[in-house]
């Protein structure tokens, strides 16, 4: 009698294993993610305008307390991966070539894959850790009272004395840094792969350390283009959040390519 055949299951090396890419990559995902976004713009519209309410609705309730407003600003930018989940699905139906809209968008939302909802917990932890540490370090060690936006720049960013401003920064850089490091492919990855929550990370990781000018480069567009969209009243949100989500499929896939099934 002949052996069985062996199962056939997707290679979990083929996920942790980036390719190296060159400089000009990043510009390359902004580009396809463009396209994604002109070719469906419905599903990311509407996570642009969510996340421009909410945004609006964390400056109204936090104007008068800046410390904590600052905080839930770059928390957001922590946990932003995971409001782009749906649109990554998005992107990878387009490039299989199959109708896609809100349905599919939102059916990744469904709590059915235990590795996404773990996933976005760790970010929100994360998120919360940094508004907290954030509103921490301004109360205690900004001399005067900081309430809103021109408090920080007159109490924080132009003090004469002491480096408040440059520690609140060189903090947020060392807090944001493995953040990045861990979630910039790993969402994407969990949402395509068969693979686990700490190989998904490890293999983010992996990309940037592979690859550390491009994955800096694209830290750098990623934190200018969601600032310029929050310094548009917010409402720049609205095609800046979709258009960057895009762009972090195609980031993942141009890093990690699909991967031939194997023994």
């Amino acid at each position: 009698m002949a052996p069985p055949a062996p199962l056939l299951l997707p290679t979990v090396a083929a996920a942790t294993e980036p390719r190296s890419v060159g400089l000009g990559a990043p510009w390359t995902w902004l580009r396809r993610g463009w396209a994604d976004l002109v070719r469906c713009p419905g599903p990311g519209l509407l996570h642009g305008a969510a996340c421009a309410a909410f945004g609006g609705l964390l400056f109204a309730f936090f104007h008068q307390r800046f410390w904590w407003l600052a905080g839930a600003f770059s928390g957001f930018l922590i946990v932003a991966p995971i409001v782009a989940t749906g649109l990554y699905r998005i992107s990878r139906e387009l490039e299989s070539g199959r109708r896609c809209g809100l349905h599919e968008a939102l059916a990744a939302w469904h709590p059915r894959d235990g590795r996404l909802v773990r996933f976005g917990l760790l970010l929100g932890l994360a998120g919360t850790g940094w508004v907290l540490t954030s509103a921490s370090l301004i109360t205690a060690f900004s001399p005067e009272q900081v309430r809103n936006p021109l408090d920080f720049l007159r109490h924080v960013v132009l003090r004469e004395q002491g480096l408040l401003f440059e520690a609140w920064l060189v903090l947020g850089g060392v807090l944001a840094a493995p953040v990045f490091a861990s979630s910039v492919v790993a969402l994407p990855m969990l949402l395509d792969r068969p693979v686990t929550v700490l190989q998904a990370v490890l293999g983010s990781w992996r990309a940037v350390v592979e690859n550390p000018a491009p994955m800096a480069l694209w830290a750098a567009l990623l934190m200018l283009l969601t600032l310029a969209g929050m310094a548009a009243g917010l409402l720049g949100l609205i095609v800046v959040v979709p258009w960057l989500a895009h762009a972090s499929w195609h980031a993942y896939r141009d890093l990690y390519p699909p991967g031939a099934p194997a023994p």
